[in-house]
């Protein structure tokens, strides 16, 4: 399933696999310029192919390595002849996906699994033929997360960086503060158009990037007070949540909010050991 949408000068698919007719866990492509800012899953490859037709393709880059943001890598390549350019974490898993980031059951239910595809690091910039894009390095959801930014648009494609709402669960392999980190980073950019990797476009969104981090830090102080009495993750969680999540059960607890007390509590002053600032 794919929804198209054209902002000006950037076309956006919105893809999901169709499951009884009803598409979902969307992700995102965004096309500009020649330029192909994620590939979403194996499952919609087709569709994708489909939608760029008569667009010109000249390059190819991945915000990061999960498997609804590279799954359309391999097709694009082949079938384009372009590199594709990754954060350098990122670029093993593009080679082998399969050994590098095995996936659980509903992952590859939803997703699939991507086919291998050859990535190139990225530099501190980008280039198209009238644009030109800074690399933002933004770990947290992933260590080799990037954001793409234009300047003179004030365009930024978040991939996952930036996801709305007010979060309750974290996956298993997420950091909460190289997040909450991230986020004040892209908070401090001259943002004009927020184009997320789920499909959601905010205008000017600095406001709710920063009552996002400001929710997070909040419930981060909050954990960590109970930690220091004593209380344990189990008993953190159901003081501040009550209850498990549904996705925590359907995900085989890969998300839950369990997750995201114990990545308060361990993940405390770390960045999965990527320095934001060496980039």
């Amino acid at each position: 399933m794919i929804k198209t949408e054209k902002i000006g000068e950037i076309r956006k698919f919105c893809m999901a696999r169709s499951i009884l007719g009803r598409g979902w866990y969307f992700s995102a492509s965004y096309w500009v310029d020649g330029l192909v800012v994620d590939t979403g899953c194996a499952h919609t490859v087709k569709e994708l192919l489909s939608a760029l037709e008569g667009l010109r393709v000249s390059c190819i880059v991945n915000t990061h390595s999960h498997e609804d943001h590279i799954g359309g890598n391999a097709r694009l390549q082949a079938g384009y002849g372009v590199n594709i350019f990754a954060h350098p974490l990122a670029l093993p898993v593009l080679e082998a996906p399969k050994e590098r980031q095995p996936l659980y059951l509903f992952q590859r239910m939803l997703f699939g699994y991507p086919d291998p595809s050859q990535g190139v690091a990225l530099g501190e910039t980008l280039e198209t033929d009238n644009y030109r894009f800074e690399v933002i390095p933004c770990p947290g959801h992933s260590p080799d997360h990037i954001c793409l930014y234009e300047p003179e648009r004030g365009w930024l494609f978040t991939g996952d960086a930036y996801v709305g709402g007010l979060d309750r669960v974290l996956r298993r392999d997420y950091d909460i503060w190289g997040i909450i980190s991230s986020l004040k980073r892209i908070a401090g950019l001259d943002v004009e158009l927020l184009f997320g990797g789920s499909g959601s476009i905010h205008v000017r969104p600095r406001a709710e990037i920063l009552r996002k981090i400001d929710y997070l830090e909040e419930l981060g102080a909050r954990v960590l007070a109970l930690h220091r009495k004593g209380a344990g993750c189990r008993e953190i969680h159901r003081r501040l949540f009550e209850r498990e999540s549904l996705v925590a059960y359907l995900s085989q607890g890969y998300m839950s909010g369990k997750n995201l007390v114990r990545s308060y509590i361990f993940n405390k002053g770390r960045h999965n050991g990527f320095d934001m600032d060496s980039f």
